[in-house]
């Protein structure tokens, strides 16, 4: 079996925000995929303490992996191995390349089974008050300055026509960048929403302004994890 197993958005986030199964599947098996080896010790020590480190089998499954790379991994599950696997944070697959490894396990009979968990997209989204029965997810926006204007004209311009809500994401040390890139290319009454370190108690910040007052009101975004949502 292969075992979706949410990562925590905070390390701060308390543990009471978890379902407790998600302890029992990470005690059931050494072998997992992931996505950073260090972030997955991490994760793994915050639900399963007393699981020991030197034990635990991690397969490097990010952008760059294709099937080839994982044959070892995919060899000892036809033969029977459970597998965990965890991203980088939030849940497994969204914004995140772990669906590789759920593609092949359909197309080869092994059984798939997702644990709930937080999604700082879903998060984001709930608490921007804007339409949640229509929306898409962009993951990152271009770099490239001139791509990165016309995408964002884009998403305003797909609010305004069909109400559909527009979500993405950029680099944590881009953020402020970003922000200030919205402030110049859209609309001073287009309304966005900021949801920035979401489920830490001490920190995490979520509000819905037009432009104009994002303007006049800069949040510190450098380094932070954070979702935006353009909507109306």
């Amino acid at each position: 079996m292969l075992f979706l197993i949410p990562a925590y958005l905070s390390e701060n986030s308390p543990r009471d925000f978890f379902a407790p199964v998600i302890k029992e599947y990470i005690l059931k098996t050494d072998y997992f995929f992931v996505e950073n080896e260090k972030t997955a010790r991490k994760v793994i020590k915050f639900f399963a303490p007393e699981k020991k480190q030197p034990d635990l089998k991690l397969f490097i499954l990010d952008k760059y992996s294709e099937n080839a790379d994982l044959k070892e991994a995919q060899t000892l599950m036809k033969s029977g191995q459970d597998f965990g696997l965890i991203s980088e944070a939030g849940l497994p697959c969204i914004a995140d390349p772990g669906n590789l490894m759920v593609k092949w396990c359909h197309e080869n009979k092994i059984k798939v089974i997702p644990i709930n968990g937080p999604s700082s997209i879903i998060l984001a989204l709930i608490s921007s008050g804007f339409n949640g029965q229509e929306f898409t997810f962009h993951g990152y926006l271009p770099i490239d300055k001139s791509e990165k204007k016309q995408k964002i004209q884009w998403l305003e311009n797909q609010v305004q026509k069909s109400g559909y809500s527009q979500i993405f994401m950029e680099t944590p040390y881009r953020n402020n960048q970003l922000l200030e890139d919205l402030i110049q290319f859209l609309n001073p009454n287009t309304k966005l929403c900021i949801a920035a370190n979401i489920n830490d108690p001490e920190s995490e910040f979520i509000k819905t302004m037009p432009m104009k007052e994002w303007k006049k009101n800069k949040p510190e975004l450098h380094k932070i994890p954070a979702v935006f949502v353009l909507g109306r």
